[in-house]
């Protein structure tokens, strides 16, 4: 897949801002950015559900403008809300998406049974999709994306308001299918998902690239090997003020509303110049530095802004 200044405009405004990718078979690539920022337009544009605007985009080797149909049928997608029918069984929810595709019955039938099993859903074939737990419904809708052996799955925001066990047992889910050659473009809020489901990843903000590498290219990169943060009840402190305080112990400082963040590649020596200054902060983590930092770095915003 190959994208050159790959644009889309809605009247005046301009989603997405000519920006460049390359994505090969088989590679995990995730879109990392707040609302807004253009991913879900660029994941349409390539799943060809909304025109390209300028520039030119390659799916599986052809143009969404002339081709659209036969990339949509070697795309899965996996949109972020659950759209399953309420009332059938888990079994016929593939059954009938699975006739979307032209299939025999047959050959449905089979990979139903097979992506139930993937997905640990196989004593629950029979079983109605409404009372299912959120989990099982969003496992329920990557096999339902799978059911027509696509080439390239689209994952938007996958996990979103799983619990952990329900999560991890996704993530096992999607990088079997990796191993299986199975190219996936994921979007996500979750910082620990990005680091575990991506092979690369571009960070987006205001339809545009701010940057794009692996996820611990671009923490060495975009951050210090720590963060040292420095939180305070009192809604009253001004961090701003206690950072310039603090001028010359970290390589660099983030202030914001609750807390102080100082980055640095020793943050217990940090932490004992701060205490040596007379600075006594409610509570203090040292932790390592992760995605959301480099989106803090390069977009002067918290992801989930």
């Amino acid at each position: 897949m190959v994208a050159r200044g790959l644009t889309k405009r809605f009247g005046d405004f301009v989603a997405v801002d000519g920006i460049d990718f390359e994505i090969g078979r088989g590679e995990s690539y995730g879109l990392l950015g707040p609302n807004g920022a253009g991913k879900t337009s660029t994941m349409r544009m390539i799943a060809c559900m909304s025109p390209v605007s300028d520039g030119t985009l390659r799916v599986l080797g052809m143009d969404p403008a002339h081709d659209g149909s036969k990339i949509r049928g070697r795309i899965g997608i996996v949109p972020q809300e659950d759209t399953l029918d309420l009332e059938l069984t888990v079994l016929d929810n593939l059954m009938v998406y699975g006739r979307y595709f032209d299939l025999p019955r047959r050959v449905i039938r089979e990979r139903a049974e097979q992506l139930l099993d993937f997905t640990q859903l196989s004593e629950r074939a029979h079983d109605k999709v409404d009372p299912l737990s959120g989990g099982m419904k969003r496992r329920l809708t990557i096999a339902r994306s799978l059911i027509s052996d696509p080439e390239i799955l689209i994952l938007d925001e996958p996990t979103t308001g799983l619990d952990p066990q329900a999560r991890h047992l996704l993530w096992d889910r999607l990088y079997r299918l990796k191993q299986q050659g199975v190219t996936q473009i994921i979007t996500t809020h979750y910082m620990d998902e990005a680091e575990q489901l991506c092979d690369r990843l571009a960070v987006m903000d205001g339809g545009r690239f701010a940057a794009e590498g692996a996820p611990s290219e671009l923490i060495t990169r975009y951050s210090t090997r720590e963060v040292l943060e420095l939180r305070f009840r009192d809604p009253d402190t001004d961090t701003g003020a206690i950072a310039t305080r603090l001028e010359g112990l970290a390589d660099r400082f983030e202030a914001l509303p609750d807390r102080l963040l100082l980055y640095t590649d020793d943050g217990e020596t940090t932490l004992t110049e701060v205490h040596r200054l007379g600075l006594s902060p409610d509570s203090t983590l040292i932790r390592r530095s992760t995605l959301e930092d480099v989106f803090l770095r390069l977009t002067g915003r918290s992801l989930v802004d």
